[in-house]
């Protein structure tokens, strides 16, 4: 998040596009219902499925699945068309404007409502709406990320926030929200392919030749693999060992059938993990891992405030800390790994991530703090680009619209896409076996909207079978107009109606992220 989440509470305007948020993000969507409820700020929702938030909505955008990149132009051209912009901003601290208005100048009310079913008149208030607001903060998820278009979903939020001069004050900004915890904190320490901590490139042999310094190692400058190029590799036996951790692509990947092969595939595979998921039953060798609960260190919230974890019981049986497994094994490989504990790789990090330079144990003791901290000096960040962007100017990215790698045909006449629900998170690794969660919801429902139905002949309760090109599923059927006519929604938590069987390993160019939210299916009774 460019932005705090106290400060969701406080602003004028609130946009929330992809994301779901009272159901994957509940404390901070109880801060958008407190910001309406009690401090009158304005909500924009731009969803295909009627939220909770749609009801707390001034408007309510309903656009086809895949079709943000043409509302979100749409919204410009408005805004430049009537001169509602920030000119001064746009002036002094961005560039690459006039391409941008050459490109959404076609995006006119009437063309993208052919595309995305948004009405027009909608369309048009919503942008008066966002641009005459004083602060507007802008919330997004994975419905925005996870599409073959991502990248340019996200550029086209930051060139909306931009346009209106919205980033770089408090209340304001381009917030996403983190799908799971510490994945921001993931991140940082560079948990990616192609970047050290605090996103230092591996390319850029100055911030290469640094941690080679430090580790004593030459590092390459090739950038890795992503998850789903790995499987690919695996087929292919280009790579023929994976160490997984913390992470149950058996359930979370798309294509499941294909990732089932290519690990089957692997000549060894580790898993780390707390408890035996249905990846970790595919491994040679599992290695049993503390939980959150059983370990000290800190995690990365959404909002970039690191924020100390303390053990508050013992590990189970022969479970450790990831760290302890880490430099276990860095140490029988030969690499020496001599740390005393989280502290101590704290400090390592203070010293080759400069925005995490002053975030030292001890000033992080009873409140985290929020990064860019340079220093042990500095109070932290309540949010970016204040004085100037990191690049100096904030670029405008013009953009088209694309259509998704997959849409309906006669074979396959609808469109599926995904998402979580309030009572589990993510696989189900861990709320599937708490009853609480489990007697809340206890399985896996087929959302599919009544015209559909009657077409289809289904109703509520009775099972379906959901077809793909890639596979097939059996699930009970929900009538509901929660879904729009055409759209069928189904959750990933549940082994047993695995959504992922169905979805489409189509990757962004860019991001290299799947498109679980759109792929074309057919439902039939069961």
């Amino acid at each position: 998040m460019t932005n705090s989440i106290e400060e969701i509470e406080h602003t004028d305007l609130i946009l929330a596009i992809g994301t779901n948020t009272t159901e994957n993000h509940p404390v901070i969507g109880a801060k958008v219902k407190k910001a309406v409820r009690s401090h009158g700020a304005k909500l924009i929702v731009i969803d295909p499925r009627d939220i909770a938030l749609t009801g707390y909505a001034d408007i309510w955008l309903r656009q086809r699945p895949g079709t943000d990149v043409a509302v979100l132009n749409g919204l410009m051209q408005i805004i430049i068309s009537e001169d509602l912009y920030d000119r001064d901003y746009v002036a002094a601290r961005t560039e690459g404007f006039a391409e941008l208005k050459k490109t959404v100048a076609r995006y006119t009310p009437e063309y993208v409502e052919k595309i995305s079913g948004v009405k027009a008149e909608d369309l048009g208030r919503a942008a008066r709406m966002y641009a005459t607001a004083g602060k507007a903060a802008i919330l997004y998820c994975m419905g925005m990320t996870q599409h073959v278009s991502g990248t340019d979903n996200v550029k086209s939020i930051a060139n909306l926030a931009m346009l209106c001069g919205k980033v770089g004050i408090e209340g304001g900004g381009v917030n996403p929200l983190r799908g799971q915890n510490n994945v921001q904190g993931a991140c940082d320490m560079g948990a990616l392919p192609d970047v050290f901590t605090a996103y230092q490139k591996v390319a850029v042999a100055e911030q290469r030749e640094k941690f080679s310094r430090a580790w004593g190692v030459p590092l390459p400058a090739k950038p890795g693999l992503t998850v789903v190029e790995m499987m690919h590799g695996a087929t292919e036996g280009t790579i023929r060992g994976m160490y997984i951790m913390g992470e149950n692509p058996m359930l979370s990947d798309p294509d499941l059938s294909h990732v089932e092969s290519a690990l089957r595939k692997l000549d060894f595979l580790v898993v780390q993990d707390i408890f035996l998921t249905e990846t970790a039953k595919l491994a040679h060798v599992v290695l049993p891992s503390a939980c959150f609960a059983e370990k000290e260190g800190t995690f990365t919230n959404t909002e970039r405030r690191v924020q100390r974890v303390r053990k508050a019981v013992s590990a189970p049986g022969e479970a450790r800390a990831d760290w302890e497994i880490i430099t276990g094994l860095a140490n029988r490989f030969g690499y020496p790994m001599q740390y005393a504990g989280p502290a101590q790789i704290m400090e390592e990090i203070n010293s080759l991530t400069p925005s995490y330079g002053g975030i030292t144990c001890s000033r992080i003791e009873k409140e985290g703090i929020q990064w860019p901290c340079p220093s042990p000096d500095h109070p932290g960040t309540k949010f970016l680009h204040g004085d100037k962007f990191t690049r100096g100017l904030g670029l405008f990215h013009a953009i088209d619209y694309r259509e998704p790698a997959e849409l309906p045909d006669d074979e396959y006449p609808l469109l599926l896409t995904t998402g979580r629900v309030l009572y589990h998170y993510h696989t189900g690794t861990m709320t599937r076996l708490a009853k609480g969660t489990s007697e809340r919801c206890p399985e896996s429902l087929v959302e599919i909207n009544p015209q559909d139905a009657d077409r289809i002949g289904i109703e509520s309760g009775k099972m379906v079978v959901v077809s793909s090109r890639r596979g097939r599923v059996t699930a009970k059927a929900a009538v509901t107009s929660r879904s729009p006519e055409g759209v069928v929604f189904m959750n990933f938590h549940f082994r047993e109606a695995a959504v992922n069987l169905l979805t489409n390993p189509a990757l962004d160019p860019i991001a290299k992220i799947p498109e679980y939210k759109v792929c074309a299916v057919r439902v039939e009774a069961a």
